[in-house]
């Protein structure tokens, strides 16, 4: 009875337009209070859920994220993906999905991606002709494959939950981040030849190993994190950090585009972002911890194998919930909340941590460009001006190609186990 006071008032909060994180300790509060347990609970779990070594990578990979987009970075991404796709018809439309899958290695975030990328293509593909609702669906969708790659903070979150390696989750999470980038390359080709978009003009060899080169080191971040996570040489942590000095040489000494006096904005919003992120986290932790003291991981586990023991018909359900759950939830929040109780299920019918937890972050992304809280939908739709309604109609056959890639993943282990066991 107190879990589902707790869950309804959760959701009335969410339903006002009350923020995730004070949705979540507004419910946890009043529970405690009805409960009559001391509220000393909130810090200590709040606390319990940030105390990890692990999560200092978040505000550094942060930071190295902001500190290339100020040195350059997103131009030379867009302007290498446009030299390569550029003159295929709808040119514009899969350089926006390309740069998502370049722009993955710098970010960590969808929402990083959409607001990057999205304030430079959405603008040009209006210009050129292109729909502002399908505009706004390319950007926002493909800004999913973002968080399936290194450096992930989805990912990281589940391996501090876990105690999962890190590096293999972002080894995981590579070949369907790169599929589901194929996914919407091709949904993208097949409208833009229907629609008759526009294509660019063939580029030269020499002109895409131009862009290519002022791509080179914004790319080359990304092997260093494996390089160095995988070849043991730093933790995750530090590879934030050796990301962070490796941003700003190349953003102020390579690019040459950084300058000193942005470095204190750049600081600030990092500070933002991270402690939106964390406290999030921490009041997750909270809510989590009155999960599991109800009993309520416990509860869910038995009402799913209760309908049905059979391995594919619980991974379906387990997804179907997953992509409710992403309608409504932001990603971190769903993460912290739902990975360790849903995580026994999965284990009961012999899924592999590494491979659910691929799974989990690829159903919650989906998430971010549906309503009512698909962030990534309203921030695209905003750089498009355009209304909600007209974006999410484009977005349907987009929407179509993520199911199908998630449920091939989820029923092709291989998929995602392949490159962590090279490794082992």
């Amino acid at each position: 009875m107190m879990a589902l006071l707790l869950f309804g008032l959760f959701l009335i909060l969410i339903v006002t337009g009350v923020p995730i994180a004070f949705s979540l300790v507004l419910s946890s509060l009043v529970y405690l209070l009805i409960a009559g347990v001391p509220l000393t609970v909130i810090p200590q779990t709040l606390f319990a859920g940030l105390d990890s070594f692990v999560m200092l990578a978040i505000p550094a990979f942060i930071l190295a994220g902001n500190l290339m987009n100020a040195g350059g970075i997103t131009n030379r991404i867009i302007d290498f993906a446009n030299a390569v796709v550029g003159h295929i018809r709808g040119g514009l439309g899969l350089t926006n999905v390309a740069s998502s899958l370049g722009f993955a290695g710098i970010s960590g975030t969808a929402l990083s991606d959409t607001a990057s990328i999205g304030s430079v293509m959405i603008p040009a593909m209006k210009k050129q002709g292109y729909g502002a609702g399908f505009s706004a669906a390319v950007t926002s969708i493909s800004s999913t494959v973002g968080p399936m790659l290194p450096p992930s903070l989805p990912m990281i979150i589940i391996g501090t939950l876990a105690s999962i390696s890190i590096g293999d989750l972002f080894l995981a999470g590579a070949f369907p981040g790169v599929l589901l980038a194929l996914g919407f390359l091709l949904v993208t080709y097949i409208i833009s030849v229907n629609r008759q978009y526009p294509k660019g003009e063939r580029q030269t060899i020499a002109v895409v190993g131009k862009t290519f080169m002022g791509a080179f080191w914004a790319l080359l971040m990304v092997v260093i994190i494996l390089w160095g996570i995988l070849g043991g040489y730093f933790t995750p942590t530090e590879a934030a950090v050796v990301c962070v000095v490796y941003a700003f040489i190349v953003g102020k000494f390579v690019y040459k585009e950084l300058d000193l006096k942005q470095v204190p904005a750049i600081l600030l919003t990092t500070l933002r972002s991270t402690a939106s992120i964390l406290l999030l986290v921490g009041f997750a932790n909270t809510f989590g911890w009155i999960l599991v003291s109800e009993g309520v991981p416990l509860l869910i586990a038995d009402g799913i194998l209760s309908v049905s023991e059979n391995p594919i018909f619980v991974t379906l359900l387990i997804i179907l919930l997953l992509l409710m759950v992403g309608m409504f939830m932001e990603t971190i929040a769903a993460l912290v909340i739902l990975f360790p109780v849903l995580l026994p299920v999965a284990e009961s019918i012999g899924m592999d941590p590494i491979h659910f937890g691929v799974v989990m972050v690829l159903s919650l992304m989906i998430g971010l460009s549906t309503p009512p809280v698909g962030v990534c939908l309203f921030v695209a739709s905003t750089f498009a001006e355009v209304s909600i309604t007209k974006t999410i109609r484009e977005l349907l056959p987009f929407f179509g190609i993520a199911i199908f890639v998630l449920l091939v993943v989820a029923f092709v282990p291989s998929l995602s186990l392949y490159l962590p066991s090279l490794f082992e």
